[in-house]
């Protein structure tokens, strides 16, 4: 997997930067079935306004599709822990559609049955 991080009016942390690293390597578990040339990570960082919020947003680009997640919090290392849990959500719909998982699924008992 291809990362890259961007920072915008935010100052870049390494104890971030080392969370980003280990929720990547989470993430990758979950892309297996990609080749690692094709999958990329985008990252932003920024400020939102005058106020103290952090926002992280991040983009998935996978051979099927991509995928986008936003979070914003005080805390930079938050805001990057929210927006990976949200893609990581994202990940797991997107693979259940590639696999069509709903049309493989039983169908229900009737009541009367």
């Amino acid at each position: 997997m291809k990362i890259g991080i961007t920072y915008r009016h935010v100052v870049a942390q390494k104890e971030v930067e080392d969370e980003i690293q280990r929720l990547a390597g989470k993430l990758s578990r979950l892309l297996k079935t990609y080749s690692p040339d094709l999958v990329q990570l985008h990252g932003v960082f920024s400020k939102n306004g005058h106020g103290v919020a952090n926002a992280c947003s991040l983009n998935l680009s996978l051979p099927t599709g991509t995928l986008h997640a936003t979070a914003t919090n005080a805390e930079m290392d938050r805001s990057c822990r929210e927006a990976f849990a949200e893609l990581e959500s994202q990940v797991k719909k997107h693979k259940s559609r590639v696999r069509r998982d709903y049309v493989w699924k039983r169908k229900r008992r009737a009541a009367g049955d």
